[in-house]
């Protein structure tokens, strides 16, 4: 059997999930079982298997640690502590596979978490425009004093106090790339790009890390484009792609063109932030030359990716 490859996004409820504390008993747990459903894929014999993840309850959480420490420890710039949790996620989901495939009898493949940076444009329009929020809420004081001392953007957020915001830029390459073809190549499970990856951007021929947050699904697409997936597949809290989601005249779509994916988003249909950028990140899949792209449930993997649930982004 020909295996081919499908990339996987995991949303932020396979680590962590509503209502929970973060404690790393709870996001192990979550881990695990999320493994348990990947897993299935692997040993199945059909795929490759590559993942990506979210991280900004982890980052977020980084970001708070620092802000209490402050006076004892330095603070680290945001890429930094990106590359904090890609490690600290990816420990996690390579510990949890190496576990259920021994219990499987193939403790034989192999795992590896890749720290990923993410080459962005330093003229992306995104860099005068922050809207990402990131990190702690501050006094209006406060906020005004690091918008001073540091040249952070701030705003007012809801309500519930102030916070940074750091642009989301579009990502352009992974700079890892060669590393993970390799690594796929050779049978591996591949962690790579969590979080949207690090963003650098580079000048003169030398990369820089910028404090930026990168959409997760965007950079996904770009992996699976990378490593040459056949299939890309967004997991997330919901089962299907919903028109009018939450109000009258509620539609569930089991199968999505490309040209009918453009429609329905330049009409609103999507949320920004939320489901816009996970079809976004299918229809560029798809017209880069991809099989099949797929938006589900995290308990639908496999049928997902066989094309037996959720829903399913196609040409046309």
């Amino acid at each position: 059997m020909t295996k081919k490859t499908v990339v996987v996004a995991l949303g932020g409820n396979a680590i962590l999930q509503p209502g929970q504390k973060g404690t790393f008993e709870e996001q192990y747990g979550n881990v695990q079982r999320t493994v348990e459903q990947l897993a299935a894929m692997v040993l199945s014999g059909k795929w490759r298997l590559v993942i990506t993840h979210g991280n900004g309850p982890q980052v977020g959480n980084i970001l708070l640690q620092q802000d209490a420490a402050k006076a004892v420890v330095p603070p680290m710039p945001m890429d930094v502590c990106g590359a904090e949790s890609q490690g600290f996620i990816g420990y996690m989901i390579q510990q949890a596979f190496h576990n259920v495939l021994a219990h499987a009898g193939r403790g034989d493949i192999p795992v590896a978490t890749i720290v990923t940076q993410v080459l962005v444009d330093k003229a992306d329009p995104a860099f005068e425009n922050p809207t990402k929020p990131v990190g702690p809420f501050y006094s209006a004081e406060e906020a005004k004093r690091l918008q001073a001392e540091k040249g952070w953007h701030v705003v007012e957020d809801a309500g519930r106090g102030w916070r940074r915001v750091v642009p989301s830029p579009d990502p352009k390459a992974i700079v890892e790339r060669e590393a993970i073809r390799l690594l796929v190549e050779n049978r591996a499970i591949v962690v790579a790009s969590g979080g949207g990856g690090i963003p650098v951007i580079k000048e003169d021929g030398t990369y820089r890390g910028v404090e930026a947050v990168i959409d997760k699904d965007l950079a996904g697409e770009r992996l699976a484009e990378d490593v040459g997936a056949a299939v890309f597949l967004i997991l997330t809290d919901v089962d299907r792609v919903r028109l009018n989601y939450k109000r009258p005249g509620e539609k569930v779509l089991d199968r999505l063109t490309v040209a009918e994916a453009k429609g329905y988003a330049q009409q609103g249909h999507f949320a920004k932030g939320s489901m816009e950028p996970k079809v976004k990140a299918c229809v560029r899949f798809i017209e880069a030359g991809g099989e099949r792209a797929v938006i589900a449930s995290l308990a639908q993997a496999v049928e997902a990716a066989e094309g037996r649930a959720g829903t399913q982004v196609v040409r046309g």
